[in-house]
């Protein structure tokens, strides 16, 4: 423990935390005005009529009328503070609560970058990246610092090693190997202009399936290796450059590039954009044994949960990609293609009623309970207060017909129709057997 503690505690250059404070605001930034420019904070926040918060946020909502384009406002504002380094503590704790609450006050738009991004917030929080090219350190010279401690750097390193690794081996499963899920995917995606012929060969689809698992396995060690270190930076930005363009999924490709960052030597990153930076000098600053103990438990218990996460599903039988249990937070990103419908039939007196489900929700909603048995179980608890406050509660019961296809094989029920799905209860840590388990 006291070698982890010399190793996490040793004051290094600054340099490459400074910079991606400033990448990391300005993505943020985007992320937060883009989502309104774009439409989607309409469509997932003022147009539906309900929305689906994780299961422990049941009280978050979003704000009436407009207030979510305000609130995407004042994040982008957050951002853009961040960015400059100017009351740089207020702003990163601001954007931190707020793209919080907007990651759990809704699973409609599940991605796993939000995820990533809630804890590149937090931990931004914690670090002081405003020692250095930042407003508050030139309206404060005490602040200045050419300096930051190694763990500043390796929650960053080690969070990204991680996020990779399980991302390669979610990947290691006989659809993905075959290509199918890119297969259905690149098919969508014939009509792009240049390369729309390009993604409908098999053998491209079998090189991006097989070069995804490759690139998520090797990235990490090959940017720690400084023999490799450029080859693997020059990988990422055609990787993630790739992502950009064919699958669209906003900031996460240039985030991924940008933490190729922290492998450079940070002498490298002061000389190519920070010419004027005073260069950094090895110091000797003492800091107390009892902040170091307290500050490297922390760190690897962070750590420890960041590789525990992403392997609870084992504890849960069945397939995770059918049951979906123990898919959330842990890097299992873009595996598959899963599509279906659900039907919902009250029983009343012998007589069965269907669920008009554009009374409730939207159409990706409605695809969304189709196939995520918990925002399913979710609606359905919706769905029992809106008939009793009709006091249309006296029901015998509520089924559900459902018929999902997972990478494009044949469609099976998702959920049980023999089950009264009005009685069940969500279990979170043991499997949920109104659920079809899939085949493992």
């Amino acid at each position: 423990m006291k070698a982890l503690r010399n190793f996490l505690f040793q004051p290094v250059d600054n340099s490459q935390l400074i910079l991606f404070r400033i990448i990391f605001g300005f993505l943020i930034t985007c992320e937060a005005w883009g989502a309104i420019l774009t439409g989607w904070v309409r469509r997932a926040f003022i147009e539906p009529k309900m929305n689906f918060p994780f299961l422990d946020f049941d009280f978050l909502h979003p704000l009436p009328g407009n207030g979510m384009i305000y609130y995407f406002l004042l994040m982008g504002v957050f951002g853009v503070l961040v960015m400059l380094g100017y009351k740089y503590r207020v702003a990163a704790i601001g954007y931190a609560v707020m793209w919080s609450g907007v990651y759990f006050m809704q699973k409609t738009h599940y991605n796993n970058h939000y995820y990533l991004m809630v804890l590149l917030t937090w931990i931004f929080c914690l670090l002081p990246a405003n020692r250095s090219h930042a407003l508050d350190a030139r309206n404060n010279p005490k602040l200045k610092r050419n300096y930051c401690y190694q763990w500043h750097l390796w929650i960053f390193k080690g969070t990204v090693l991680i996020v990779y690794f399980y991302s390669a081996v979610a990947k290691m499963y006989p659809d993905w190997v075959d290509a199918v899920p890119i297969k259905i995917w690149f098919t969508q995606k014939a009509d792009y202009p240049l390369i729309g012929s390009l993604l409908v060969q098999s053998w491209f689809q079998h090189l991006v399936a097989w070069g995804g698992i490759i690139f998520d396995l090797l990235i990490g060690p090959a940017l720690l290796w400084k023999r490799t270190r450029k080859a693997a930076f020059v990988s990422s930005l055609v990787f993630h450059g790739f992502n950009s363009i064919v699958f669209q999924v906003g900031i996460f490709p240039f985030m991924g590039i940008a933490f190729g960052l922290f492998y450079f030597e940070p002498e490298v990153i002061r000389k190519l954009f920070f010419k004027h930076k005073e260069p950094f000098t090895a110091i000797q600053e003492t800091v107390s044994a009892r902040f170091q103990k307290v500050k490297t438990v922390a760190f690897s218990g962070f750590m420890l949960l960041m590789i525990v996460l992403p392997v609870r599903h084992h504890l849960f039988d069945g397939n995770v990609t059918w049951t979906e249990e123990g898919h959330r937070l842990s890097w299992r990103m873009m595996l598959r293609s899963k599509a279906g419908y659900v039907s919902i039939k009250v029983k009343r007196a012998g007589k069965t009623q269907y669920v008009n489900l554009d009374d409730y929700l939207t159409p990706k909603q409605q695809r969304a309970i189709a196939t995520r048995p918990d925002m399913f179980w979710y609606f359905i608890q919706h769905l029992k207060q809106d008939l009793t406050a009709k006091g249309e509660d006296d029901y015998d019961g509520i089924y559900a017909v459902s018929n999902v296809s997972l990478n494009g094989h044949a469609s099976e029920p998702l959920y049980d129709p023999n089950v009264d799905v009005s009685k069940v209860e969500w279990n979170k840590f043991s499997e949920n057997r109104w659920v079809t388990r899939g085949e493992k």
